[in-house]
């Protein structure tokens, strides 16, 4: 953590910003989850120590929860999974994932003595857990997972107060980071990760963040890579500049930036990007020449596209990836004619389609929708300092 510090950004808390100069492409800090699980309906398909997605996994003997590649997973998964295999035992069954992170922190706390860890800036008990901004519908599903919470925690373990239990679980609540599988297609799990917690958002980001999932196959020599995040720059940043990432998509009209702003962190986009609407008309053009789509047309279309990629979200979920391709194919066929090429609900089909293509081998196909991708992302992204990077997000918004 040598090329960052933290500082108070005013009318924003705390942030971080850097020491040191950073290029396109650098990895400012990379830094190993303080807590992770997978989620709850992939865990039989996922390891639960490195987070691959294998079509055959072993099976914890005791608990007949956790999954694992092999032996090297699950001795290498054993401390932390440990009191939770005994949890599980006595229960009967598995709690569901946020209940089951929070215990993995609690645990590690009872284990290290406190929430600060070598490497860290912050502690667990210094995040933000907005438990004072949650609705009543909000406030409804705490008291739920407070009380699941306290039916799995073991007699034995450590005793927490309630009001420590909720600062824990309004953590994970704007807090985690969503985790993909080893070949980026799919969101496998959710983790803290304290250093990144503080990095606040920007709507124009200078960094990314990338997930590592590490060199599995070379796990036992010296150039083995740990599962970690690593935040990466998108372009030049001087020595003092503040480090940002984007906590929502980004390449997305500025009325649904901010009301995801509001609804998942508590606080209003006051951005010019936000304010003036930049870019938007280009992310939600329409096809030109020949006679103009009504807007109700366009409404309609737009509505499809949000359905679908729905229906697109959960396939990739299940791992059925050719369902995905002709969900992708049949989406296209109704946009093209409506949509221009630089609108974001095109281009999103576009992008899933590439990345699935490419990983079932149909190369020149997925090169195709890469290249009308880029074309139509270009004049949406390239402006300002960025026109010496490209944007590589991979659908995993950092979260405050």
């Amino acid at each position: 953590m040598e090329t960052v510090e933290l500082f108070s950004a005013e009318g924003k808390g705390r942030g971080l910003k850097a020491t040191k100069e950073q290029w396109a492409g650098d990895v400012i800090f990379a830094e190993r989850a303080y807590a992770a699980v997978v989620f709850d309906s992939l865990t039989h398909l996922v390891c639960h120590t490195c987070f691959k997605r294998h079509e055959k996994l072993h099976r914890c003997g005791q608990c007949k929860f956790a999954h694992y590649c092999d032996r090297t997973c699950q001795k290498e998964g054993w401390a932390k999974h440990k009191s939770e295999c005994s949890a599980v035992k006595k229960q009967g069954k598995a709690p569901n994932e946020n209940i089951r992170l929070a215990a993995q922190i609690l645990w590690r706390i009872e284990r290290e003595g406190g929430g600060l860890t070598e490497g860290s800036l912050v502690s667990i008990d210094e995040l933000q857990n907005h438990v004072e901004h949650f609705g009543d519908e909000e406030k409804k599903e705490l008291r739920v997972d407070l009380e699941s919470f306290l039916e799995f925690w073991p007699p034995n373990s450590k005793q927490f107060g309630m009001q420590y239990i909720s600062h824990i679980l309004g953590v994970i609540n704007c807090n985690g980071f969503t985790l993909s599988d080893q070949r980026g297609l799919q969101a496998v799990g959710v983790g803290i990760f304290p250093n990144l917690c503080m990095v606040n958002h920007d709507c124009w980001p200078n960094c990314s963040v990338i997930f590592n999932n590490g060199n599995h196959e070379a796990v036992r020599s010296l150039f083995h890579t740990q599962m970690r995040i690593e935040l990466r720059a998108l372009g030049k940043i001087s020595p003092g500049e503040e480090l940002t990432v984007s906590y929502v998509d980004f390449l997305n009209v500025g009325e649904d930036r901010r009301q995801q702003l509001k609804k998942q962190y508590y606080f209003d986009c006051t951005c010019q990007h936000c304010q003036k609407g930049i870019k938007d008309d280009l992310m939600l053009a329409v096809k030109e020449g020949g006679e103009k789509p009504s807007q109700e047309t366009v409404k309609e279309i737009i509505q499809y596209s949000k359905d679908t990629l729905e229906k697109i979200d959960k396939a990739r979920s299940e791992g059925v990836y050719h369902e995905v391709v002709k969900l992708c194919r049949e989406c296209l066929a109704k946009q093209e004619a409506i949509l221009g090429d630089t609108n974001i609900y095109l281009l999103r089909i576009l992008s899933i389609l590439s990345e699935v293509l490419s990983y079932l081998q149909h190369i020149n196909e997925a090169a195709g929708c890469s290249k009308r991708m880029v074309d139509g992302y270009v004049p949406c992204v390239f402006s300002r300092r960025w026109n010496c990077a490209c944007s590589s997000r991979m659908n995993l918004c950092t979260t405050k």
